[in-house]
């Protein structure tokens, strides 16, 4: 079974793309989504890619170990720091919103959300901002734990994309557990720069992230895909696809994953 892009992201003026989270997954999303668009206008597209971070953190002393961000920019805003430097290294304008999640963002008429969030809650809520009357085409969600996580790329239920067999199903649909609020939230204390290092493996984020970019990256080149995530465990070395089919998502609803992002 094969997934094929819809027509209206090849055709439309610009792409846009929402990067909720601009941690650990989320930054390293973020400066990988120019080389998307400088492809797609390579490739003939009319606009490339219109990216929007949102991320109410502010940058600590923890962040400066394995998160692009260095001593001279603790207390600014991540989100603004990642908008300005893609900015001005690309000639891009692309824009950053200084605080949490919120509804009146308009992340419900985006083309592409791509979550990099680290609590049930936050999953819940894009899950709902997403479905019902949104006409977001893709759901792009990364999480992550001490040693390995997921990516899954699903199409939500909405007004864009109908109820039908070959629809991508989302991370809430394939692991229900990720984005309910009734179950505890995994603790999260703020970490020192040594426990950051200590409670995750050495590049985790990097691998998990490149692995999301490298599937949006084939989904545009090549207007289709055999598989919409993967799981990634840099313990085992090793990744397992998530295929296109109905088969393998009633498989893998039974699979845990995990619900978190980058612990600090």
């Amino acid at each position: 079974m094969t997934h094929t892009i819809p027509e209206h992201l090849l055709r439309q003026r610009v792409i846009r793309v929402i990067v909720i989270g601009c941690g650990g997954n989320g930054s390293v999303i973020a400066m990988g989504l120019p080389y998307i668009h400088q492809s797609l206008l390579l490739y003939g597209h009319p606009g490339g890619l219109d990216v929007t971070l949102i991320d109410g953190d502010a940058v600590s002393q923890s962040n400066c170990i394995r998160q692009p961000f260095c001593q001279s920019e603790i207390g600014l805003s991540k989100s603004a720091v990642l908008a300005s430097r893609i900015n001005l290294f690309w000639g891009l304008q692309w824009k950053a919103i200084q605080q949490n999640l919120a509804k009146h963002q308009g992340i419900d008429d985006a083309d592409i959300v791509i979550s990099c969030v680290d609590t049930r809650s936050a999953r819940a809520e894009i899950q709902r901002l997403v479905g019902g009357n949104a006409t977001v085409t893709y759901w792009l969600d990364l999480g992550n734990g001490a040693v390995g996580g997921q990516f899954v790329l699903g199409q939500p239920l909405n007004r864009r994309n109908p109820r039908r067999a070959a629809r991508l199903r989302t991370v809430g649909e394939l692991f229900p557990e990720i984005a309910d609020t009734t179950l505890a939230e995994d603790a999260a204390p703020s970490c020192s720069a040594f426990e950051a290092l200590e409670r995750q493996a050495p590049f985790l984020n990097q691998t998990l992230a490149s692995s999301a970019l490298a599937l949006l990256a084939q989904l545009f080149r090549y207007g289709r895909l055999d598989i919409h995530g993967a799981f990634v465990s840099t313990l085992h070395q090793r990744t397992q696809p998530l295929d296109v089919n109905g088969s393998s998502w009633h498989k893998s609803s039974r699979q845990p994953a995990a619900p978190r992002g980058a612990p600090c």
